[in-house]
Formats: C-alpha cells, sequence, structure tokens
C-alpha cells in the first residue's frame, strides 16, 4: 500500500472534502484510502477544518455515531461576498453592456463558471441552515447560478421549463404575470422531478418585482413543496415592494442613465450593512 506522508493527506483530504459538498465522508473511508489509522485521519480534519475557517473558505462539521462522519460547507467571511459584489458591479457598469429598451447584456456574467460559483458559494452558505433538498430555477439564465449553488449545498437541481416537454412525463402548469414584461406566460414542472413535501431554494438571476419567483412558489405549492430560501443575482431598484419577501440578492439595479451613459448599480443593503463575519 502507497505510503502517504502528512502533507499530501492534507492535500487529498482538503481536495475531496471540497469537491464533495455537502456530503457525509464517513472517516473509515479516508483511513483505508490513505492506508493510515482513524486517528491519524482526526489530527488531518482538525488542520484542514484549521486552514479552511482561517482562509474564509468553508467550514467542516462533524457527524457522531457509526454512520456519521464530516461534511464540507463552502462559505467564507462577508468581505469576500462584498468584494464579489463590487466586481460585479464593475463589471455590469460597462456602458458597452447597454441594450436599447433598457436592457443590459449579462449573457456572459452569468454563464461565468468561476464567477457563478463564487455567487453559489455565498447562496449556499446562507441558506445551508435551513436543510434545503433541492435548488429550483425557472429556465434559462437561472441555470448556471442555481447549477452552481446546488453543487455548493450537495443538492439536487430541478428546472421549470417554459414549456413542457413530452420526454418528461405528466408535468404540473401554472400561468402568471412575469415581473418584466407584465406579460402572461406559463411554466411547467414534470411530476416526477420533485417528491412531495420538499425543502426547496429559489435561484434565479433577475428579479424585477417578484412575478415570476411569485409564480414558481404557486406552482411548487402543488408538490407541497416548502420552500426555505429565495435568491437571485441582481433585483431592480423599482419597485422597491416585491411580489415575494424574504429574498436574497447579491445585487441592485438602480437604472441607466443614457445621457451621462452611465449603469447604475450596488451591492445589495445586506453586503454594506454587514461590518465583518461569515456570510
Amino acid at each position: 500500500m502507497k505510503h502517504w506522508r502528512r502533507q499530501e493527506r492534507l492535500v487529498y483530504i482538503t481536495k475531496y472534502l471540497v469537491q464533495h459538498p455537502g456530503e457525509t465522508i464517513n472517516l473509515n473511508f479516508f483511513a483505508a484510502t490513505l492506508g493510515v489509522a482513524k486517528s491519524s485521519i482526526s489530527e488531518d480534519l482538525a488542520l484542514v477544518k484549521s486552514a479552511l475557517r482561517r482562509g474564509g473558505l468553508g467550514w467542516v462539521e462533524t457527524e457522531l455515531g457509526a454512520a456519521g462522519g464530516v461534511r464540507y460547507w463552502p462559505g467564507g467571511e462577508v468581505e469576500e461576498a462584498r468584494a464579489l459584489a463590487y466586481r460585479l458591479c464593475e463589471k455590469i457598469a460597462d456602458i458597452r453592456r447597454f441594450i436599447p429598451g433598457g436592457f443590459l447584456y449579462l449573457t456572459d456574467i452569468a454563464f461565468s463558471p468561476q464567477l457563478m460559483a463564487q455567487v453559489g458559494d455565498i447562496f449556499a452558505a446562507n441558506f445551508q441552515p435551513r436543510r434545503p433538498d433541492y435548488v429550483v430555477t425557472v429556465e434559462t439564465k437561472g441555470i448556471p447560478i442555481a447549477l452552481m449553488t446546488a453543487r455548493s449545498l450537495g443538492v439536487s437541481l430541478v428546472t421549470a421549463r417554459r414549456e413542457h416537454r413530452v420526454t418528461e412525463g405528466s408535468a404540473v402548469s401554472m400561468s402568471y404575470v412575469s415581473g418584466s414584461t407584465q406579460r402572461l406566460q406559463t411554466m411547467s414542472l414534470a411530476r416526477r422531478a420533485l417528491p412531495t413535501g420538499a425543502r426547496v431554494v429559489l435561484i434565479d438571476d433577475f428579479m424585477k418585482a417578484g412575478g415570476t419567483a411569485r409564480g414558481l412558489r404557486e406552482l411548487l405549492r402543488e408538490f407541497k413543496a416548502q420552500i426555505v430560501g429565495i435568491g437571485v443575482l441582481m433585483e431592480m431598484a423599482e419597485p422597491p415592494q416585491k411580489l415575494v419577501q424574504d429574498y436574497l440578492s447579491l445585487l441592485v439595479f438602480e437604472g441607466i442613465d443614457e445621457e451621462r451613459q452611465e449603469v447604475r448599480v450596488r451591492p445589495s443593503d445586506w453586503l454594506l450593512a454587514e461590518k465583518g463575519g461569515e456570510v
């Protein structure tokens, strides 16, 4: 059996935990894989846990009992989330993103694996204590953010479609008024996509008035799902009162001044209000 030095074990354990967020890893697995006693693994984990916490890279929790083990949860400091928000604001504020009609080109940001992985970690750190079973979104631009959030939470992603596909079997459909277009739209979710009574987090890329989030909430009622959190990458400052409450946004879009060639976007109030601590 290969002899693993401590430095190698620390790298392996850290890499494995980070690649399996939210999954309980039994210490026997590490002991058998690395060829050392569980006591050595426990000592290694203590060092890994301390380094992740000091670096603001997440935390490791221990589950006791024969079936227990350790789980890694992504997360960090509020300062890191705020710094990411400011970086996103800088990217979004580029006037070249302006599209006539008051729209912004955001596809490259929403589909950036590196950026959305960081956004997913922020949402996961906030919603993990609520122990969701699934992350739910509506196609299409919200999918990358929702997928990264689901990965960080260690749960599956469920996507509601604009149009039902026969390949998914029977489905529940719901009509709703879109907050951005004020048009009547439809979303559907396959009956087998979500078990009855699941705890879910809703994730989307953009919120104007909250019509889509409310429509998704109504759709999930048909599954008797419990919504334990709502997260959006960016919300519009107007209207201030949304159709849903208790949501978490990372950015606030305040508008475009075409005369001054300015795109006004800022971090959300909760990031500006926090002075330190964990996300």
